[in-house]
């Protein structure tokens, strides 16, 4: 039997049916359509502290704090995709999501390559960009390719639920999700017939103070 495509889904927001969560249902009825299987956590108000740098995850393979990232770890592992869902604060986004992701990429160890990401994004007026930018920065510096749509992945909404009439926002999140199916099943039959580049050289880290 096949092999279903799996997504991660990674809701940012302390608003269980808030407008990210409008935004990802946009996205899980073309995953359903298409038969991918999709994992939906709400991280907004769990109690997730920051990364302090303390470098045990290289020697442990995991985070030394042993809470919900560390479930999201293995979670993330096994899936095809991940998409992240942030409501903006103060044109960031939200405290609880990035302290999560920072230690979520920083001690996970294993090879994120060509696994897919699609970051999305909700605001009352302003900050969707800024914030789109920052997430995606999670996996420029993992060798995973980011997923597109027909505009910015941003949704508007102030109260849960106003980002319904945002007609154009919702399409967006169609859009997003139909791509990345379609990215997702491509980079399985590129990987069949060429595999994953890699790097046939000594990884190169420089310090500029060195």
């Amino acid at each position: 039997m096949e092999r279903r495509m799996k997504v991660l889904m990674l809701n940012g927001s302390p608003r269980e049916n808030g407008n990210i969560a409008l935004a990802f249902k946009e996205m899980e009825k073309v995953f359903e359509e298409n038969n991918f299987e999709y994992e939906n956590i709400l991280l907004g108000r769990k109690d997730i502290r920051g990364c302090i740098a303390c470098e045990k995850c290289r020697e442990n393979g995991k985070c030394v704090f042993d809470d919900i990232v560390n479930e999201i770890a293995i979670k993330f592992e096994e899936a095809d995709g991940i998409v992240i869902g942030a409501p903006v604060y103060y044109g960031s986004a939200n405290g609880t999501l990035m302290s999560a992701l920072q230690r979520l990429f920083y001690s996970s160890h294993f090879d994120k390559s060509m696994k897919v990401g699609a970051s999305v994004v909700s605001a009352r007026r302003s900050g969707c960009t800024a914030t789109f930018d920052e997430l995606n920065k999670f996996f420029t510096l993992s060798n995973m390719p980011i997923v597109s749509s027909q505009y910015w992945n941003n949704i508007y909404g102030w109260e849960p639920g106003e980002a319904e009439v945002d007609y154009e926002g919702r399409q967006v999140m169609r859009m997003l999700a139909k791509n990345m199916v379609f990215l997702i099943n491509s980079i399985a039959l590129g990987k069949e017939k060429f595999g994953i580049p890699n790097l046939d050289e000594e990884r190169v880290w420089t310090n500029f103070t060195r």
